[in-house]
């Protein structure tokens, strides 16, 4: 999808682009599958901030997307490709022959018109759904489960796309866009392709206001504070940190401190990412 700049006529205008929509075919979302959608700016289930600095923003509803693809051998249509206020990248609204209907994350290949299939039997062309199994070695790949029947976890964001590089025994070695390489089990599904609206990473929003649109808030340097509001205030002038490492507002440290528990996921990590 291509940018668009502006004119700098003022200096929110200047260095700003955006996206110019080419790619999408439909405006309004289809209603069957939109859900109402809570605030919750960055609280917890105890009603405490876990997530500094959200809040506000524009409202949106939920859309429904299929990220299980479990509609083994039923052909599909694509009838749109979508915008989605809630991800980076575009979706699309696909007809199935059953008469059902359901929205799956747009890959780049993927026009108005194609026809796509998930299972067993599916080819291993965009948008289609394979188990790993089944997907040629080599082949570029996003919405990758880790778990069976969970539905895809893994690479979903726009531009983003994983290689399936080998398969050995009961697993599949997957890399992923940091770099980091992944034993994956060969019955987890994925899609084929790489996720759409390439140029999402691109854009800059070139004001303050367009970040809080997104439900951004201001992000306040702890060194602008009060010793009472952040270790690192207080001073006169401008004063360096004055202790061992970058903190948090709690005294925590900021950088290079590992809070990562061990996890099982960590057996299947073959080389981390760079």
């Amino acid at each position: 999808m291509a940018l668009k700049t502006y004119k700098p006529t003022s200096p929110g205008r200047r260095g700003m682009s955006g996206s110019t929509f080419e790619e999408i075919t439909k405006g309004k979302p289809e209603k069957s599958l939109l859900r109402p959608l809570k605030k919750r700016a960055g609280r917890n289930n105890q009603g405490r901030i876990a997530v500094r600095h959200r809040g506000g923003g524009a409202k949106r509803k939920l859309r429904i997307i299929d990220f299980k693809r479990d509609k083994s051998g039923i052909p599909g249509r694509v009838a749109a490709i979508e915008y989605d206020p809630n991800r980076s990248a575009n979706i699309a609204l696909i007809y199935y022959a059953d008469g059902e209907k359901r929205y799956i994350l747009a890959p780049t290949e993927l026009s108005v018109g194609d026809s796509i299939k998930s299972g067993a039997e599916a080819e291993a062309r965009p948008g289609n759904a394979l188990p790993l199994r089944l997907i040629p070695s080599g082949t570029l790949i996003h919405n990758i489960e880790l778990e069976r029947g969970r539905g895809g976890q893994l690479v979903r964001g726009a531009g983003a796309t994983a290689q399936l590089m080998v398969k050995e025994g009961e697993y599949a070695l997957v890399r992923l866009p940091s770099g980091e390489v992944r034993r994956i089990h060969l019955d987890c599904m994925a899609t084929i392709g790489q996720v759409g609206n390439v140029d999402h990473q691109n854009i800059k929003l070139g004001k303050a206001g367009r970040k809080r649109w997104l439900g951004r808030r201001p992000t306040v340097r702890g060194s602008a504070m009060t010793p009472r509001d952040h270790p690192h205030g207080g001073g006169e002038g401008r004063s360096p940190i004055g202790m061992p490492g970058p903190k948090t507002p709690w005294g925590k440290p900021a950088l290079g401190y590992r809070t990562r528990r061990r996890k099982v996921s960590d057996k299947m990590i073959v080389k981390r990412r760079g």
